[in-house]
C-alpha cells in the first residue's frame, strides 16, 4: 500500500492567502466602481501624450518654462478645435434641420408606400404596426418616453462634466507630467535609475507613436471619404469626411460605426451613391485593418502586424472600445518591459560567466 501523505499548511500562509484574495477582489471592485473615472485618465493620458512633443519643441526653442509651453500647446489645441467646430458645426446643423424638414415627405412617402422608404409601407406595413402599438399600450410605450427626459438631462451632465475633466487632467498631466515621473525615478536605487530611464523612454515613444499612428490613419479615412462624397455628389462632403476621421479613431469598429452613418445619408441622397459608399467603406476597412494599421504600428509601436492584430482583437474583447484603444499601447509597453528583461537576464549570465 501506499502510505498517506499528510500535507500541513501554516496558519499564516493560509491568512496570508486569504488576504490576497480579499486583496484582489476589492481592487476588481474599486476598478469596477470607478470605470468611468479610469476612461477619463487614460482619454487625458492619450491627449497629453499627443501634445507633449508640442511642449518639448517649445522648450527647445527657448521657451525655459514648462507652464509657459504647456499653456501656449494647450491654448492652441484648443483653438484648432474650436476653429474646426466653427467651420463645419455650422454646416451639420444645416443639414439636420434640412432633414428634419425633409421628415414630413418621408413620412408621406411612407405611409403611402412610395420613395426610397416606401418599402416600409408596403413590405413590412410599419404603419398598421405603429397603430396598434399605439392603441395596445399608447405613444408612450412606442416611443419609448417614459423617463426620456431625466435620462436626457443624466447624459448632458455627464458628458459636459467629463468632457471639463478631462480638459482639466490632460492640462495637469501636460504640466506636471515630468515632476511625478522624476519622483517615481527618485524611489528607485540609484544603480537601477538608468536601466528603468531607459525603460520609460522607450514606454514613451511607444505610446507617442501609437497615437501619431492613430491620428495618422484617422486623417487617411477622412480624407478618402471626403473625396468619395464629393465624387458621389453627396452634400455636406467635408463634414461627414470629419465624422468618419474622429469616429476611425476606434480601431477596428470605428469604421464600422461611420459606414453605417455615412452609407445611410448617402442612400437618402441617392441609390447609387449609397451603394458607392458602402461598397467604399467595405474594402477601405479590410485594408486598414489588414494592412494600414498593422503597417502603421509596425513602424510606431514597433510591432508585427500580428501582434497588432491580436492585440486589437484581445483588447475589445476584454473592454469593448476602450480595450481596443488601449491595447496597442498595452502590448507596445509589455514588449518594451520584455525585451529590457531578457537583455538583463543575458548580461547577467554572461557576468557570471
Amino acid at each position: 500500500m501506499i502510505p498517506e501523505r499528510l500535507v500541513r499548511f501554516r496558519l499564516r500562509t493560509v491568512l496570508s492567502l486569504l488576504a490576497t484574495i480579499i486583496a484582489v477582489a476589492v481592487a476588481l471592485e474599486v476598478i469596477w466602481i470607478a470605470r468611468h473615472v479610469l476612461t477619463w485618465i487614460l482619454i487625458s493620458l492619450f491627449l497629453a501624450l499627443a501634445l507633449n512633443p508640442a511642449v518639448d519643441w517649445l522648450q527647445r526653442k527657448g521657451l525655459s518654462s514648462r507652464g509657459a509651453a504647456a499653456g501656449i500647446t494647450f491654448l492652441l489645441a484648443i483653438g484648432i478645435v474650436v476653429g474646426i467646430g466653427f467651420a463645419f458645426v455650422p454646416t451639420l446643423v444645416h443639414q439636420s434641420n434640412e432633414f428634419i424638414q425633409k421628415l414630413p415627405d418621408y413620412a408621406h412617402d411612407v405611409t403611402h408606400g412610395r420613395g426610397r422608404l416606401g418599402f416600409l409601407e408596403t413590405k413590412y406595413h410599419i404603419q398598421e404596426r405603429i397603430q396598434a402599438a399605439v392603441k395596445d399600450g399608447g405613444a408612450t410605450k412606442v416611443l419609448g418616453l417614459s423617463g426620456v427626459a431625466l435620462s436626457v438631462a443624466k447624459s448632458v451632465i455627464a458628458i459636459v462634466v467629463a468632457t471639463v475633466t478631462i480638459i482639466f487632467m490632460t492640462f495637469f498631466m501636460l504640466l506636471e507630467g515630468p515632476a511625478w515621473v522624476e519622483r517615481f525615478y527618485g524611489l528607485l536605487p540609484a544603480q537601477s535609475q538608468p536601466r528603468w530611464r531607459k525603460v520609460g523612454g522607450e514606454i514613451y515613444r511607444t505610446v507617442g507613436g501609437y497615437v501619431t499612428g492613430n491620428l495618422l490613419i484617422s486623417v487617411i479615412a477622412g480624407s478618402l471619404t471626403t473625396v468619395v462624397l464629393l465624387i458621389m455628389g453627396v452634400p455636406y462632403a467635408v463634414a461627414l469626411g470629419l465624422i468618419v476621421a474622429i469616429l476611425d479613431l476606434i480601431p477596428l469598429a470605428g469604421a464600422t460605426i461611420a459606414a453605417i452613418l455615412i452609407g445611410a445619408v448617402a442612400f437618402l441622397h441617392s441609390i447609387p451613391a449609397g451603394i458607392v459608399v458602402i461598397v467604399f467603406f467595405i474594402v477601405y476597412q479590410q485594408i486598414e485593418n489588414h494592412l494600414l494599421q498593422p503597417l502603421v504600428y509596425g513602424r510606431t509601436v514597433q510591432l508585427t502586424p500580428l501582434a497588432v492584430l491580436i492585440s486589437i482583437l484581445v483588447g475589445a474583447e476584454l473592454a469593448g472600445i476602450l480595450g481596443a484603444l488601449a491595447a496597442i499601447p498595452v502590448a507596445g509597453s509589455i514588449q518594451v518591459v520584455w525585451l529590457d528583461w531578457l537583455q538583463h537576464r543575458h548580461e547577467r549570465a554572461a557576468t557570471a560567466l
